[in-house]
């Protein structure tokens, strides 16, 4: 995609993760670290090496954090093609906008709710992006079912994911990291795979050949 529409998306990302924001950036780097070294000790985020979820996920938080305040830094070629909006990323890191957020929605609670127990998903809005992120890479390398004989714990959540918008097909994404369905069987139904297609058929962005077969990537 060109650099205006590569801005729209980055401002989406923000005002969709709220106060859960995490850089694309600093994320995609960390995925692909992920899936260079899934299961190994270099692997960022791997339920191999810990005891608990909140063991493995405050583990990534700190490394996480570290890569983005330049504490760390990881090899070349995860930067590679990713998009950098610096200022953006630093304002959704801030208190301001992250308590900001919080008000915003305990406001919508407020006002739309009907009942108060609707009050009990606002602590997972909150962490929406971490709450994600611990799903797919903690169970998803825990429970499910194996389609490919990988040398990873990657696994196949849920037979049709329609919550998780086709991230839990995790054993699929694993073998084949760069497709952009992440459904393999005739019920997999991945619901992002046609909005990307629509996207490209719009100009929107350029899918590439090889993200449309089912080929191994570089990481």
């Amino acid at each position: 995609m060109n650099k205006t529409w590569e801005k729209v998306f980055y401002v989406l990302s923000y005002l969709f993760q709220g106060s859960s924001y995490l850089s694309p950036r600093t994320y995609a780097i960390l995925h692909r670290a992920h899936h260079a070294y899934t299961d190994t000790e270099k692997d960022p985020h791997s339920p191999k090496y810990f005891n608990s979820i909140f063991s493995m996920m405050w583990a990534t938080a700190r490394i996480y954090m570290d890569l983005f305040t330049g504490k760390v830094h990881f090899e070349d070629r995860f930067e590679k093609n990713l998009p950098k909006w610096k200022a953006l990323d630093n304002f959704g890191h801030t208190w301001f906008s992250r308590i900001g957020w919080v008000v915003l929605y305990v406001a919508f609670y407020s006002y739309f709710a009907p009942t108060l127990w609707l009050f009990l998903l606002l602590p997972i809005q909150v962490v929406m992006g971490p709450f994600h992120g611990a799903i797919i890479n903690w169970f998803a390398h825990k429970y499910g079912n194996t389609k490919y004989a990988q040398d990873n714990t990657s696994k196949n959540l849920f037979r049709v994911d329609i919550l998780m918008l086709g991230e839990s097909y995790h054993n699929n994404h694993h073998k084949f990291p760069s497709a952009i369905n992440f459904g393999k069987r005739w019920y997999e139904v991945d619901p992002l795979y046609p909005v990307i297609l629509f996207l490209n058929w719009l100009g929107v962005i350029k899918v590439k050949n090889q993200a449309l077969a089912s080929v191994p990537s570089e990481f």
